[in-house]
């Protein structure tokens, strides 16, 4: 076989997994229109236009996409390999720190107390010199490769011990929770280095790009557009491929997989890694955005509300769970606004609510939708085919009218 015959074929797979997943060509579409329209009504609409929309609003829908990319993340595991993990925002905050870290050490001497080499938490508490964990984190790649290695060797360990172990359902799960909780305290730590309870923020540039102008919150939005999409496309050839497929029969019949020769936990452990490696890019697009990183986003409760999008969205199909947690999230936006003290008791309502009566979500939902006209038109094909190819009843002849007369 000729290399122009390889690369044909492993260019058709490529085209047809994307062309296969129609749903999800539209999500992307729409993701791609969205991220245009909304940066020229930012850029090229005048603020007096009620057509114009604000760098606030800008801001927010990026923090609604990393977030997206989060959910993603979880419903790669979660959908089609079987893994609840209720710890999967200790990843997204590893990356989150990885990119603090950074701006922090961008800050240099602009800082309240005006040291070029500590943060000013660290002057706060008397430090003498940088911890040795902190170098290099000046640089912007050395940051980035920490971003998907931090959250990547927890979960290779943690996966690891796990898996080997063989501990599944609803004890991994309280595993995963234990893990974030047990991460929360530890930050929370002024010892550890990482700002406490204060965390880290007052951020000034990135990339020697002022954080507050709107060019450079244009750019964090359109980056995290762009990589909810490579994220989107490399989940689903992922899902489309064999490891996929393998995947999706662990999750069926783990044992049954097991006994046919696959090494099961090797499956696991790497789907795992992966979704950890996603949820740190998640998070370190998200701190620039909104401008803090603390303990808080550890919170076993944040990880719990994560796996709420994804079912809502619609579990085991990938674009229900960006679906998800952007709709969640816009509602959380606007219910804190209006009724602050209601959204929890809406949250545990809408979770309700979809466990009795949308059980696959809003994607399954549209599916079954769609899926019942199908069939009713198929029907009325049926029907009016039939009418049509029914013989006629034979009409009398005038010899046999005149012979009854």
């Amino acid at each position: 076989m000729t290399t122009n015959t390889l690369t044909n074929t492993a260019v058709g797979k490529e085209q047809s997994f994307l062309m296969k997943d129609k749903a999800g060509l539209r999500m992307l579409s729409i993701l791609g229109i969205a991220l245009v329209v909304m940066t020229f009504l930012n850029q090229a609409v005048p603020e007096s236009n009620p057509l114009h929309v604000t760098t606030y609003t800008i801001t927010l829908f990026g923090k609604y996409l990393c977030y997206a990319l989060l959910a993603l993340a979880v419903d790669l595991i979660w959908g089609y390999c079987g893994i609840l993990s209720l710890g999967h925002g200790a990843f997204f905050a590893l990356g989150g720190y990885a990119m603090g870290m950074y701006l922090m050490r961008q800050i240099g001497d602009r800082g309240v107390y005006g040291n070029a080499e500590l943060p000013d938490f660290m002057v706060f508490l008397n430090w003498s010199e940088l911890p040795w964990y902190w170098q290099g984190f000046d640089m912007f790649w050395f940051a980035m490769l920490w971003v998907v290695l931090a959250p990547g060797i927890l979960a290779f360990v943690f996966g690891w011990l796990a898996f080997r172990s063989r501990v599944t359902g609803v004890y991994l799960s309280i595993i995963t929770q234990a893990l974030t909780y047990a991460l929360m305290l530890a930050f929370f730590q002024n010892d550890m280095g990482f700002g406490g309870n204060n965390g880290l923020t007052d951020f000034k540039d990135i990339l020697g790009f002022d954080l507050q102008s709107d060019q450079t919150r244009i750019a964090l939005f359109l980056c995290s557009g762009v990589a909810l999409a490579i994220g989107y496309i490399l989940c689903r050839w992922i899902t489309s491929s064999r490891l996929g497929r393998v995947l999706v029969a662990v999750r069926d019949t783990e044992s049954r997989t097991r006994f046919l020769g696959y090494r099961v936990e090797h499956y696991k452990l790497v789907v795992f890694v992966l979704s950890a490696m996603l949820a740190g890019i998640a998070g370190a697009l998200y701190v620039p955005q909104v401008g803090i990183i603390n303990p808080g986003e550890f919170s076993p409760i944040n990880s719990i509300e994560l796996v709420i999008w994804v079912a809502m969205g619609g579990r085991g199909t990938l674009y229900g769970a960006i679906i998800g947690a952007i709709l969640v999230n816009y509602a959380k936006t606007w219910f804190t606004g209006v009724l602050p003290d209601a959204w929890l008791f809406m949250l545990g309502a809408l979770f309700v609510v979809t466990t009795l009566y949308l059980p696959q979500g809003i994607a399954g939902w549209y599916a079954q939708i769609k899926q019942r006209r199908a069939e009713k038109h198929a029907t009325a094909n049926n029907t009016s085919s039939e009418e049509k190819n029914k013989p006629e009843a034979p009409t009398a002849t005038s010899k046999e009218l005149v012979e009854e007369v």
